[in-house]
Formats: C-alpha cells, sequence, structure tokens
C-alpha cells in the first residue's frame, strides 16, 4: 500500500531527532526570530496538521504565525517582608498553555476573524512558535460552507443578504471555547474525578451559594 504525501509529512514532523530536521529548523527559526511577533504567512508549514485541524486552501482561511516567549511568570523578586520559603518566585505558570495565549494575541491583531485552532511548528530556548488557522465569517465561502457555517449568520438588508459574525461563537477563542481552551478549562476529561469542570470550575463554585 503507498503512502500518501501526508503522511511522509507527518513523518518527518514526529522524527523530529533526525539531521535533517534539526538543520531545517534552526535556519528557519533563525528567519521567524528577526520577524514579528504575529506573522501572517501565505501557506501552512504543516500542511498535514493544518488540514487535520480543518484547514482549506481556499478564500476565508488565514494562516498566522504567533511566536510566544516560554516559561513561567517573570516575577520581581522581593526585596524584604518574607520568608524565604514564601518568596514567591520560581514556578509560578499560568493555567493558561502557551498554544493558548498564541491563539489570543493572534485574535487580538485580527479582530474581525476568529480562531479555528492551532499547531506547534517549531521552539528554541526562548520561545514557542505556533501556526493559528483563522476563518473569516463575513466571507461567503466560510458562511456556505456546511464545516463553517456555525460562524457566520445571515443578515437582511433589503434585497441584499450579508453575513455577519454568529454572536455566539464571537470572541471564542477569548472564551475558552477552542482545543486549547477546553483542554485548559479541564473539559478533555469525563466521568469520576471531572465532577467539578462542567459548566465550568467557576460555575459550579457558584452552585453552593
Amino acid at each position: 500500500m503507498t503512502k500518501s504525501m501526508y503522511r511522509y509529512i507527518g513523518e518527518f514532523w514526529r522524527n523530529r531527532n533526525s539531521l535533517e530536521f534539526k538543520e531545517l529548523m534552526r535556519a528557519r527559526i533563525i528567519q521567524w526570530r528577526r520577524e514579528g511577533a504575529i506573522t501572517r504567512v501565505e501557506k501552512p508549514t504543516r500542511l498535514d496538521r493544518a488540514r487535520a485541524l480543518g484547514y482549506k486552501a481556499k478564500q476565508g482561511y488565514v494562516i498566522v504565525r504567533a511566536r510566544v516567549r516560554r516559561g513561567g511568570r517573570r516575577k520581581k523578586r522581593p526585596v524584604r517582608g518574607r520568608k524565604s520559603r514564601n518568596l514567591g518566585v520560581n514556578k509560578i505558570t499560568p493555567k493558561k498553555s502557551i498554544k493558548l495565549i498564541a491563539e489570543e494575541r493572534a485574535a487580538r491583531k485580527y479582530s474581525n476573524l476568529e480562531v479555528l485552532n492551532s499547531y506547534w511548528v517549531g521552539q528554541d530556548g526562548r520561545h514557542k512558535f505556533f501556526e493559528v488557522i483563522l476563518i473569516d465569517p463575513q466571507h461567503p465561502v466560510i458562511a456556505k460552507d456546511p464545516r463553517t457555517s456555525w460562524v457566520s449568520i445571515k443578515e437582511y438588508r433589503g434585497d441584499d443578504i450579508f453575513y455577519i459574525k454568529n454572536p455566539v461563537h464571537r470572541g471564542r477563542v477569548h472564551r475558552g471555547l477552542t482545543s486549547s481552551g477546553r483542554k485548559s478549562r479541564g473539559l478533555r476529561n469525563k466521568g469520576i474525578g471531572a465532577e467539578k469542570v462542567r459548566p465550568s470550575i467557576r460555575s459550579h463554585g457558584r452552585r453552593g451559594n
């Protein structure tokens, strides 16, 4: 049985210890560091991963590469008034993943688009790089496609039809509705041990009040 092109691409990205992969990523990351933190790209770096997450090579889809610093929070060390164990400098990490932070920053820059998904494309000692898939809810191609029509609704203005953002999905990345957001909220778990995560941890805590 012959392998597809996407199979070969996936095997290349999974074998990250190979010499070819390391040389290619070294050259790419040198170039990516010189570019902006949020940069639009013409086509996906990982075509197999982008297609699996819903990307289509047609109008209305936008690919953005986001650069986010690695590690925990940079907290200033208190000068005095603490025990050593209560300084709270190290191991202070955000609840959000770095991938979710990259999605949010891309959504803020392209406020007329909505985040569909994202995937990892590289990292160095200081930064991680992700490519974020964005879709335009006002584009007719997106609104008429059954796979993405959920993000748009019709609006009649006289005899003309326009497409606008569906209010239910407006700002979905900032409300933890993407795949990374649902993971940070603990929604990947079901059953025993996950009784307090639905509909959300905050709203579940209000039930006793």
